[in-house]
């Protein structure tokens, strides 16, 4: 089953619950979703967005909401922290599981293998084999010093 169709079954499915705060989140995803069709379209009119655009951009909500979740602790605004929070749950089920520190390890030495990087000049070659193989599994802006270190 296609990325859109299990966001539109959950969110069917939490219509018929009646589970708002769920709702409202599986909302938003399918709103940016359909920003993303939108801003993509070309004289034709047909655009589609597929699963790795879509995991993109929940990615890029879940980041989102992590930068609101730490603000709202500095702000001592708890409470919505925690909504935050409950948001990026609903988010995460759309998402691959994340990579630990030491699987991200092993695949950052699998792809400097793999493309026989030697220098800093090869970073780019080696973030596109990540982005290939481990796309919405690990947050590159962090695994970026890390291939930068292996490799200076």
């Amino acid at each position: 089953m296609e990325l859109r169709d299990r966001v539109n079954q959950a969110l069917k499915q939490a219509m018929r619950d009646k589970d708002a705060s769920r709702l409202a989140t599986l909302r938003l995803i399918n709103a940016a979703i359909k920003d993303q069709e939108i801003a993509g379209r070309s004289a034709d009119g047909a655009t589609t967005v597929g699963d790795a655009e879509i995991m993109a951009i929940l990615a890029k909500m879940t980041k989102q909401r992590n930068e609101s979740v730490r603000a709202y602790e500095e702000g001592g605004r708890l409470d919505l922290a925690e909504r935050e929070r409950a948001e990026i749950e609903v988010i995460e089920e759309f998402l691959p599981r994340q990579l630990n520190e030491d699987e991200v390890a092993a695949a950052v030495e699998k792809a400097i293998a793999d493309v026989g990087a030697s220098s800093i000049r090869d970073m780019g070659k080696i973030m596109g084999k990540l982005k290939e193989r481990h796309a919405g599994q690990m947050d590159f802006g962090a695994v970026g010093p890390q291939v930068k270190a292996r490799l200076g």
